[in-house]
């Protein structure tokens, strides 16, 4: 398999650049990732149907991951909570050696090929369920055995790749390969690819989220009040959804203790 993700750079003599070609050159590149993510919308609507239907089943969605990869579906995983106002257990991120390899790597961890499985079934994972392995090369073990596992479970599993005919596309149901090219720095991954990646995983959970009804208009009204900052957004948000004074929307805020509860108790 012919890994674009491993393709020398388009640039060559990186250490002899000043720092504001190095940025020039970066920011480039950069300006390509969003048009290569508009040609998989068509694979990514697909998924975020379906995840969206089995979740209102009782469905949970997984990330699952090692390295950058691993760390982007945690990351955006730990995010819905206090953005959506949702369960920490609806959305999970999961990656290749356990939380610890967030802040370090755990050398060969990704090449388990038993361990992504066994990670999820710690979780009860269930055919309810859905499973994406977010892979920019599409060839890590710990991805594969998992998804493949899955997929004989008869459970759902989509992936997140950067290249093309991956391993781990053919053990997708729905496989998004968004292929970003050469990395500025070859073979860095965290670069392209990891923005790519991050730019798909805040779609897949915004429209899913939004289609659950966890936004009203363009709002955040399930948002976590857990700082002054988003109790004064929050408050705003009730001024702006029922027409009263600041004053008032902040004591509603602080009765009622959510967005959506105010705004609905006082129109009801």
């Amino acid at each position: 398999m012919k890994k674009t993700t491993e393709a020398d750079s388009n640039y060559d003599g990186l250490d002899k650049m000043s720092i504001v070609d190095l940025l020039t050159n970066i920011n480039r590149e950069d300006k390509t990732v969003a048009l290569s993510v508009e040609d998989q919308i068509p694979q990514i609507e697909h998924l975020i149907d379906t995840i969206v239907h089995k979740m209102k089943i009782g469905g949970r969605l997984f990330y699952l991951g090692a390295g950058t990869s691993g760390r982007l579906g945690v990351i955006d995983a730990s995010e819905c909570p206090p953005t959506f106002g949702v369960d920490h257990a609806l959305v999970i991120g999961i990656m290749a050696g356990g939380d610890k390899a967030m802040r370090k790597a755990v050398e060969f961890a990704e090449d388990n090929t038993d361990l992504g499985w066994k990670d999820l079934q710690t979780y009860n994972i269930n055919e309810n369920d859905v499973v994406i392995g977010i892979a920019a090369s599409g060839t890590t073990p710990y991805v594969i055995g998992a998804l493949k596992k899955c997929q004989q479970e008869d459970i759902t599993t989509g992936c997140i790749v950067c290249n093309t005919n991956t391993p781990v596309s053919k053990v997708s149901d729905f496989p998004i390969e968004v292929v970003v090219g050469p990395e500025f720095v070859t073979g860095s991954t965290r670069m392209k690819s990891g923005t790519a990646q991050k730019l798909i995983l805040n779609m897949i959970s915004t429209s899913v989220m939004i289609k659950l009804g966890k936004v009203k208009g363009n709002k955040m009204v399930d948002m976590q009040l857990s700082n002054n900052k988003l109790m004064d957004r929050g408050a705003k948000m009730i001024m702006n959804g029922i027409g009263v004074d600041y004053e008032k929307a902040a004591k509603l805020l602080a009765e009622f203790g959510s967005v959506r509860k105010a705004i609905e108790s006082y129109n009801g």
